[in-house]
């Protein structure tokens, strides 16, 4: 397996790939030796020991007991599947529907206090409609060609909604204009999200910005959509993947980013007009 794009999953990875090494030197074998207590090739050791290749279960197992150091494999399974979650492929991660995919996300959002999200592309889970997210996860399930349990995703993806209303959480929200613009489910049902967006700017929890089409960016280009979690994670959403940052230096590249953007973005009225044009735009 390459390397991941994401620093934090890779670092996790090289914590694993460490903790190997030193489990084979504490038991005074060389890699030949361990290559041959597991039955497999050195070139297999050394591509775990540097971090190039994941080990499967079954492989960090094996090469504990060639240690002699069984009681340690458990822990050094859960930091490598740790790892592996940093960063998903979303067809991986979908492999069974998007349901289990929103159900997990829901601890996060209800242990958030304050949440940043830069939308680039759609308009975020806690803020859509049903009609809305209807229509963007069939769309997703269409093209990943996974499972259809939209209904069910849907359904659990409006439980995000709660926060908004409950607990002691602030959502502070920037959309580029363009997405109050993006079609998605047709016109009725884009009109209804942004009336939606409308009524919930205006909750005490919720601090939205639009970055207007016009708006200079003399440092800060638009970038792929990401959620800022506290100062615990920032989740990145691409095309294929699903890249989950916990590497603090990285965290503050984004959280960077936000404010960059934030001077960007009108607030209050300007935000509700824009809103407003996008909904007579429609017809």
């Amino acid at each position: 397996m390459p390397k991941s794009p994401s620093s934090s999953a890779q670092a996790a990875r090289e914590r694993v790939a460490a903790q190997l090494r030193d489990l084979r030197l504490d038991a005074g074998i060389t890699a030949h030796d361990l290559s041959a207590r597991c039955g497999w090739s050195p070139a297999k050791t050394s591509r775990f020991e540097h971090a190039v290749a994941v080990p499967t279960d079954a492989d960090i197992r094996a090469w504990c007991t060639a240690c002699g150091a069984e009681q340690q494999a458990p822990d050094l399974i859960a930091a490598n599947r740790q790892a592996d979650h940093l960063y998903v492929e979303w067809r991986r991660k979908h492999r069974s529907g998007l349901r289990r995919t929103q159900e997990e996300l829901l601890p996060l959002h209800e242990r958030t206090q304050v949440q940043r999200v830069y939308g680039s592309k759609v308009i975020p889970g806690f803020f859509q409609t049903t009609g809305y997210a209807t229509a963007l996860l069939g769309a997703i399930t269409r093209f990943q060609g996974t499972p259809d349990d939209v209904a069910e995703a849907v359904r659990s993806r409006r439980k995000r909604e709660r926060a908004l209303y409950e607990g002691d959480h602030r959502f502070v929200v920037l959309l580029e204009e363009v997405v109050l613009r993006y079609r998605i489910g047709g016109a009725d049902v884009m009109a209804g999200q942004l009336e939606h967006l409308l009524d919930v700017m205006r909750l005490p929890s919720v601090a939205l910005g639009v970055i207007p089409f016009t708006a200079d960016r003399p440092d800060m280009w638009p970038l792929e959509p990401f959620y800022v979690f506290d100062d615990e994670c920032v989740i990145v959403e691409m095309l294929s993947a699903e890249i989950r940052i916990t590497v603090p230096g990285e965290i503050q590249l984004y959280t960077r980013a936000f404010a960059e953007m934030g001077r960007m973005a009108v607030y209050g009225p300007s935000a509700q007009a824009r809103l407003e044009a996008a909904v007579n735009a429609l017809g």
